[in-house]
This record gives structure tokens, C-alpha cells and sequence, in this order.
């Protein structure tokens, strides 16, 4: 018998109380441990099938995959192709996961109906910056992400004021997100790159600093702030991937 729509938000109601119990037992339990064994941990709690990484292969996208590969090369990490990203970005992906030994690398993509009705000329970005990340970024990541029982993010806790308060674990909808690196300081991030020899994204030696879309990301100033760089100009600091745009599309019936 089909479910009607007052059950099948009354079960989205109790899968999000049963994963915010997950999330502060986890955070309480684990939640100071050093990154590469909250990777484990989450890795033993929710399994291959059930745990993905997140990563934009941006400017600091390095350190989590290298953590994520010395525990298990197989964790399935997701990189979302929005259409617009600079053309080494993609090639720093594949360079780096080849180099770390990633092998299950994921690409997802927005939906091509939704690109047609809503941004037919690849310019809405021009009008709406929150509506073009909604279409190519925010629903194909809820899309992403809905197979897992949680996933991995690189977030810190000094990269913008909408992060500074964030848990190692935390729930979204009925999912666990799981950042690891949340305490990490610029110069941790740079100590571990430094340390293991990573490779870096070509762009940061222009300048390029936090690393999103082409149309939306310029090089920042000596002295500005990291995310600067994006959406410039604009009171605008996230996509809305890691804000309440998720949860609602984790949420949505057409997932």
C-alpha cells in the first residue's frame, strides 16, 4: 500500500530524531579523536556501502583525501561537476585521485531536464547566483549523498563565520555529515600538505585560494580572506550544499 504524504513526512521525522541521536552520540564518543581515526570510526559505523567523501578537489581538498585513502582507497568519494568548473580543477581531480590511489571516484552531475528548463543558456549565474547553485549544485549533491548513511566533508571551522561552531558530527535530515578536519588550522593544513607531499591545485598558485565555478571565483588579494574570492561582491558565502538547501532536497519526495 502506497504511503500517504502525512506518513511519509512522519518517517522523515524519525529517521532525522534517529540520526541527530547518531550524530551526538558520535560527536560526544569521538568527536576529538584525530582525523584519520574518526575515519575509521565512521568507516566501522556505517560501512563501504553506507559512507562516502565529499570533495570539490579545490584548494584544500588534498589533505582529506590523502586521510580517506590511508584508511581505505575504496571509500567512495564524490565530486560533483557542476558544468562550470575551470578546466584544471577537472584535471587536478584525476591527477590527484591516480596519485592517492582513489578508486571509486564518483561524478555526479546535475539533472539535464532541470538544466534546460531553468538555465537553457548556461548564464543564470548572472541573474541568480543562489538559483544556479541550487540547479547545479545543491540538488545533484542531495542526489548524491542520498544512497549513504553519511558522508565526509574537508570543512573547517576558520574558513567562514558559517562554519565556525561545527561539529565533527553532525545530522542532515536522516544522514550523519562527518567533518573531520573541523579543528584544522591554516597551518595544520598546510603542515600535512607540506608533510606528505601532496599535490596542490594549479589554481592556488594564481591566487585562487577557495576554488569554486569559473563565473564566480576570482584570485584574492595578499591579505584577504580565503573565501573572498568567491561570489565577490556579494553578501553570499555558501552554495547552500552545506546549509539547510540540502536537507531540504534530502527530504524531498523525488528522492
Amino acid at each position: 500500500m502506497e504511503l500517504t504524504q502525512k506518513q511519509r513526512e512522519a518517517g522523515q521525522r524519525d529517521e532525522a530524531v534517529s540520526a541527530l541521536a547518531v550524530a551526538a552520540e558520535l560527536e560526544s564518543r569521538y568527536g576529538r579523536l584525530e582525523p584519520e581515526e574518526i575515519i575509521q570510526v565512521a568507516l566501522d559505523r556505517f560501512g563501504l556501502d553506507g559512507l562516502a567523501a565529499v570533495s570539490s578537489f579545490g584548494a584544500d581538498s588534498a589533505a582529506l583525501l590523502h586521510i580517506v585513502a590511508t584508511v581505505d582507497p575504496s571509500v567512495p568519494v564524490l565530486f560533483l561537476d557542476t558544468g562550470h568548473h575551470f578546466g584544471e580543477t577537472l584535471q587536478y581531480r584525476d591527477a590527484l585521485a591516480a596519485d592517492l590511489g582513489l578508486s571509486n571516484l564518483q561524478i555526479v552531475q546535475p539533472d539535464e531536464t532541470r538544466l534546460a528548463a531553468e538555465d537553457p543558456t548556461g548564464l543564470l549565474h548572472k541573474t541568480s547566483t543562489d538559483a544556479c547553485c541550487d540547479v547545479r549544485k545543491v540538488e545533484p549533491m542531495a542526489r548524491g549523498v542520498a544512497p549513504f548513511k553519511a558522508w565526509l566533508t574537508g570543512r573547517k571551522r576558520h574558513q567562514a563565520s558559517t562554519r565556525n561552531a561545527i561539529p565533527v558530527f553532525e545530522a542532515v535530515g536522516s544522514r550523519v555529515r562527518i567533518n573531520p578536519l573541523a579543528s584544522w588550522t591554516t597551518s595544520d593544513q598546510a603542515a600535512y600538505m607540506r608533510a606528505h607531499a601532496l599535490r596542490e591545485n594549479p589554481l592556488v598558485a594564481y591566487g585562487y585560494l577557495s576554488i569554486g565555478c569559473f563565473p564566480c571565483t576570482q584570485p584574492v588579494a595578499p591579505g584577504e580572506d580565503p573565501r573572498s574570492g568567491r561570489w565577490a561582491g556579494q553578501a553570499k558565502t555558501e552554495c547552500g550544499i552545506h546549509l539547510s538547501g540540502l536537507d531540504a532536497s534530502l527530504t524531498s519526495s523525488t528522492l
